[in-house]
């Protein structure tokens, strides 16, 4: 009885390698496996399928992880602001784990000795998906047929032609990965420092031209409402991402350090995430306190890095979840954020927990709590240590 391995699987010529590969070469059953985080339709998911099936695969399952994706991985993003070098909303690094999560799954429910995906030897996913089962699963194989060999397009595309299968391998000019969180978009102008990518690269092309209002509720931190409609986290996701994206709202040029030590350059399209994160963010400067926001944005910091980085595992991330959540619970209210060609603004927000009550004054109008006097003496106390080092140092 042959030894069974699931290949993650994704349709594109590296995974389509695979599953011959796995078969012939290495004498497995080869189950695949799509884990959709939000990115795939109906329509593509039950392309990949057939093409699963057409190239030999013993069974394929498509796993629906985007709820989860969203509660364990998503939720926190937004609690922490999380945006790497301050302007990454870990579209795809957030996601591999959770996609890696679900394989495992169906590893572990079929019984399998082997796991494989198509990673090549040059990037982040590779690490992030490996390490998974690496604490996880050290019993089950990971064989990663396109890192191993190290073969060219052409090899592979040569390799299907004579196994039977003739299918159009043309090359995409662009790298292209969607999921919930956001769309990463790679090509030739990304891997040198002044490249820009042209309009046409990006999935979504602008198509309104003038103004638009819409108002996001939150309830405890989480996105609850659009424009009033109640929905869920993920749907509403969806659909601010649907109106959003007709502005190119979203776009940017994510450089960073990745997992194996060399500086990455991708671009990003993320309009759902963006206009989140910072609606969010303002609602926080409302609600929260000095303290709560400094100390936030410390470990939020941390989070997002330890995120990228594959180390969704490491116990800390739940000691920070714990710290996250417990800051979310008067984030509740109302945020306006006007959309605008290739710009979004946000304009103002409401709250019952605003501490900028006009019970306790105006900001550069009046004060109720103080009087004129009392910061007088204010002063005085906090300027005598400063009036204390100076007098030493006056000749300094």
């Amino acid at each position: 009885m042959k030894q069974k391995v699931v290949l993650a699987f994704s349709g594109g010529l590296d995974t389509s390698f695979c599953v011959p590969y796995l078969m012939n070469e290495k004498g497995l059953e080869v189950h695949t496996v799509i884990v959709n985080t939000g990115g795939f339709s109906d329509e593509e998911a039950k392309r990949i399928e057939e093409r699963a099936l057409t190239l030999g695969a013993a069974t394929h399952t498509c796993i629906d992880a985007a709820d989860d994706y969203y509660t364990r991985g998503i939720r926190y993003l937004i609690y922490g602001n999380v945006l790497k070098n301050n302007t990454y909303p870990l579209s795809v690094s957030s996601e591999r784990f959770f996609q890696a999560m679900a394989v495992l799954n169906h590893v572990k429910k079929l019984g399998a000795e082997y796991v494989a995906h198509g990673s090549t030897g040059a990037g982040n996913d590779q690490v992030r998906f490996d390490l998974v089962f690496e604490v996880l699963a050290p019993d089950v194989r990971i064989i990663a047929p396109i890192r191993e060999l190290a073969l060219s397009r052409q090899q592979e595309i040569d390799y299907l032609k004579e196994k039977g299968f003739d299918f159009s391998w043309e090359k995409s000019k662009y790298s292209i990965n969607q999921g919930l969180w956001g769309t990463s978009v790679g090509g030739v102008e990304t891997l040198k420092s002044s490249g820009v990518l042209p309009e046409e690269a990006y999935p979504s092309q602008v198509t309104a031209h003038d103004t638009e209002r819409i108002t996001l509720s939150f309830v405890k931190g989480e996105p609850v409402s659009l424009n009033g409609e109640t929905m869920s986290p993920v749907a509403l996701i969806h659909r601010l991402h649907k109106i959003a994206s007709k502005y190119g709202i979203g776009r940017d040029v994510h450089v960073g350090d990745t997992i194996i030590g060399t500086k990455g350059r991708v671009a990003f399209e993320a309009p759902a995430p963006l206009i989140i994160v910072k609606a969010h963010h303002l609602l926080e400067k409302h609600v929260l306190t000095k303290q709560q926001l400094y100390w936030k944005d410390q470990l939020s910091n941390w989070y997002g890095q330890l995120m990228h980085e594959a180390q969704y595992l490491e116990p800390v991330m739940r000691n920070i979840e714990t710290f996250l959540s417990d800051t979310q619970h008067y984030v509740t209210g109302e945020v306006e954020v006007e959309l605008r060609p290739y710009h979004f603004a946000v304009l103002g927000c409401s709250s019952d927990y605003d501490l900028m009550s006009s019970r306790f004054g105006e900001y550069g109008e009046s004060n109720k709590s103080f009087s004129g006097q009392d910061v007088v003496g204010f002063t005085k106390v906090t300027a005598n240590p400063l009036k204390i080092y100076y007098t030493i140092h006056d000749n300094d």
